[in-house]
């Protein structure tokens, strides 16, 4: 309620005032009234100066955010290098043709195509052409990949790798899915798993250990992978100890039991995917250092006390033996002599090694745009003859000379892999064991928190019953292979032992898969 006031009702002097005495009685009533005026929210904002203060403060930090997005977004697009100026077409098509001694194997993709539609009942032949025309496919995917990871930022180039890293076994799994291959789409990816921890790292392993006694790696960051591994093994495991539980019991209902496993899966499948998600953000955002190879926690790289008894070897085995001294060169030393040590690497791990300044510029091998056609064309060509490849398979087991599993668990994951198997390899004799650790372990722990349960979310989308209830003795290998690799790297050094224990170990799961028929009536689209 607002008061009126006039001035009659102010008290006036009788005693003569003066002008000055007038004008300000007439500003006190102006002053009086206007506050009388005032609405109530109004009086309590000039009442509470820091009230209206915080309000402004919020409208700043929201006109703040755009430009802080901005320049978020500007530092992911800008290479931490100077990219040298683009090379023409030609050129960079030649740098295609010449990228890998693997694109000889090319030609086998217009023969597979060729004979998928002369010969569609030659399941056999069409399965092994289709399998080697994809190895150069997966190559030249990572040589795109790589392409336009080094015109971004480091966090946008991790990225692009973690996103395409593993995308031929993608395409290969939505495929089967898609013709409700389950049984595929489930042990194609246990494969890759296996493929990775046990023959990739073992080969890695060993390798590194024909230079050098003992190859030191960031012990902080193995054990959160190996933690990140056993989380997926877990959600393997519980569904199967999920339906053998109710199995006893005198109220067990199969087809209940089964829609309980896969609501199940459809549940830890959107949290192992969260956990990507953080992985991700762990890895590229706040705790880039770790996985550096300047880290505190990184053990030192051995060389060999005196002689290096493989070298030692290799050199017994020519035929100028003995011309050889007695003092052989060890360490650095054999690093230069030793022909035997590949000199092909990633070609990120090519520029790295070629300039030693960090503000020197980095010469791209394609431009953008052959890059991008590159990365559209290959994922078109792996589409089309993974097609065909998945559609041989059947008729390839149907035979019974050759077991389902052993091609899912076994031959697929090489397709995909080969590539990466040769890369890791090379650089773990460079004495770049950190990065051998993150082609292998990696891919895994993409595949076990990213590709599985985006697999079992996308089946779920399309009305398909695929779970994380896995064959048994797929799930056991599983948990056995990922508890070794622990055993292995918990010390954080590695020797040839080691690379040999988990190369043999792998060979010891192909003999069992070669006999193992598989659990029949669990994969049901």
């Amino acid at each position: 309620m607002t008061t009126s006031t006039h001035i009659s009702d102010l008290p006036v002097q009788t005693d003569g005032s003066s002008d000055h005495d007038r004008f300000s009685s007439e500003r006190i009533f102006r002053r009086h009234t206007a506050t009388e005026n005032i609405p109530l929210s109004q009086e309590l904002s000039h009442a509470n100066p820091r009230r209206r203060k915080s309000t402004s403060d919020i409208g700043r930090q929201k006109m703040a955010f755009f430009p802080t997005l901005r320049k978020a977004a500007t530092l992911m697009l800008t290479p931490e290098k100077t990219i040298s100026r683009a090379p023409s077409t030609w050129r960079s098509i030649r740098a295609i043709i010449l990228s890998s001694w693997f694109n000889v194997l090319l030609v086998f993709i217009p023969i597979s195509w060729a004979i998928n539609f002369a010969l569609p009942n030659q399941h056999s032949l069409i399965f092994v052409l289709t399998f080697l025309a994809i190895i150069p496919l997966a190559k030249l995917l990572a040589f795109a990949t790589d392409e336009l990871s080094i015109r971004v930022g480091q966090t946008l180039a991790g990225l692009l790798n973690a996103t395409l890293g593993n995308a031929v076994e993608l395409i290969v799994s939505i495929i089967a899915l898609v013709k409700c291959e389950l049984r595929i789409v489930q042990s194609s990816l246990v494969g890759s798993i296996l493929s990775n921890l046990l023959l990739v790292l073992g080969m890695c392993f060993f390798a590194g250990g024909m230079r050098f006694s003992e190859q030191g790696f960031g012990q902080s960051a193995v054990q959160l992978n190996s933690s990140l591994l056993t989380i997926s093994v877990i959600a393997v495991l519980l569904p199967g100890a999920f339906n053998m539980a109710l199995q006893g019991q005198p109220t067990y209902n199969a087809e209940s039991t089964d829609d309980n496993i896969l609501k199940t899966s459809h549940g830890v499948a959107l949290i192992l995917l969260f956990i990507y998600g953080s992985y991700l953000v762990f890895q590229l955002f706040s705790h880039k250092a770790l996985y550096d190879d300047s880290g505190a926690d990184i053990q030192q790289t051995k060389g060999y006390e005196g002689q290096n008894p493989w070298l030692q070897l290799r050199l017994y085995r020519r035929r100028n033996a003995k011309h050889v001294q007695s003092t052989l060169p060890t360490g650095d030393e054999e690093a230069a002599s030793n022909p035997a040590v590949p000199a092909e690497g990633t070609d990120s791990e090519r520029r790295s090694t070629s300039t030693e300044d960090a503000n020197s510029d980095v010469d791209p091998y394609m431009s953008v745009p052959v890059s991008l056609g590159l990365l559209v064309a290959v994922t078109v060509l792996v589409a089309v003859t993974a097609e065909f490849l998945v559609d041989s398979i059947s008729g390839l087991t149907e035979s019974g000379a050759i077991g389902q599993e052993f091609v899912a668990v076994i031959l697929l994951p090489i397709v995909g892999n080969a590539a990466e198997h040769v890369t890791a390899v090379t650089v773990s004799v460079k004495d770049k064991i950190t990065l051998s650790l993150g082609v292998a372990v990696g891919s895994s722990i993409q595949i076990a928190l990213f590709v599985i349960p985006f697999m079992v979310t996308l089946a779920w989308i399309m009305g398909k019953r695929l779970t994380l209830l896995f064959d048994p003795l797929e799930s056991i290998v599983l948990f056995l292979s990922v508890l070794t690799v622990n055993y292995c790297v918990q010390d954080g050094k590695s020797n040839w032992l080691e690379g040999m224990i988990l190369m043999c170990l792998y060979l010891i799961l192909a003999v069992t898969f070669w006999f193992y028929p598989g659990t029949p009536g669990i994969f049901e689209c």
